[in-house]
């Protein structure tokens, strides 16, 4: 028997229609849709993947929490459309509650598919303790992000500051890097990938290949990897 693809065409023309009619009743009418193609096909992603995951990086976990609630928090934004037009699962370190660390994360909407490794818009204690680990250990730096699989598969993004931070040198020859306000690597990928029923091990693959990025921030969060 074939493999059953996880998200398919619906799954993109939900969220497509989503985007479209982004209300409180559109979403009622069609919440069946998004059941079946979305919320479903999600959670045996997610319960498929603990298994790749756990060999890849056992202190992360898979669970029903991964996925990122479809319902927007709209308190505090100009934006009051209520959902959420992606996916966002979000394979959380084991001590995520009580420390910062870094991810692993996949995104799915149409034209926008993307995996992502590392730590966003981390607090600042924990950003300092990033910034003196690649301060004091730049050899290691150098390596985890010059690994060829890395290269080839992620680039860097994120905010950065303007100016060097205080307390480090200006000289420094990760300077640039030093001004990271976010320390996240960006796999950009097809609509393709994320129909493909071989999902789980392609998403391992590509997230095997961030690993070096997500060691060097555990060592610098002192959680392990």
């Amino acid at each position: 028997m074939a493999k059953q693809a996880y998200f398919t065409r619906n799954t993109f023309q939900f969220l497509k229609d989503l985007k479209a009619n982004n209300t409180r009743e559109w979403f009622a009418d069609n919440k069946d849709r998004y059941e079946s193609h979305v919320k479903a096909p999600a959670m045996r992603l997610i319960q498929d993947f603990g298994g790749p995951l756990d060999k890849l990086a056992p202190h992360f976990t898979a669970t029903p929490r991964s996925l990122f609630r479809i319902y927007r928090d709209t308190r505090f934004s100009k934006d009051k459309t209520p959902y959420k037009t992606a996916i966002g699962v979000h394979f959380r370190h084991e001590r995520a509650k009580n420390a910062y660390a870094p991810g692993y994360y996949f995104h799915v909407a149409p034209g926008e598919v993307f995996a992502g490794v590392g730590i966003w818009h981390p607090e600042s204690k924990a950003l300092r303790a990033i910034r003196e680990h690649l301060a004091a250990e730049s050899a290691a730096w150098k390596k985890a992000i010059g690994r060829k699989a890395f290269r080839e598969t992620f680039e860097l993004e994120g905010d950065r500051l303007k100016r060097h931070p205080r307390g480090f040198d200006p000289e420094h020859p990760f300077i640039e890097d030093l001004k990271r306000k976010d320390f996240i690597g960006v796999a950009r990928l097809t609509q393709a990938y994320a129909m493909s029923p071989d999902l789980p091990k392609e998403l391992a693959r590509t997230f095997k290949a961030g690993s070096p990025l997500m060691a060097f921030l555990c060592d610098a969060l002192d959680v392990p990897f």
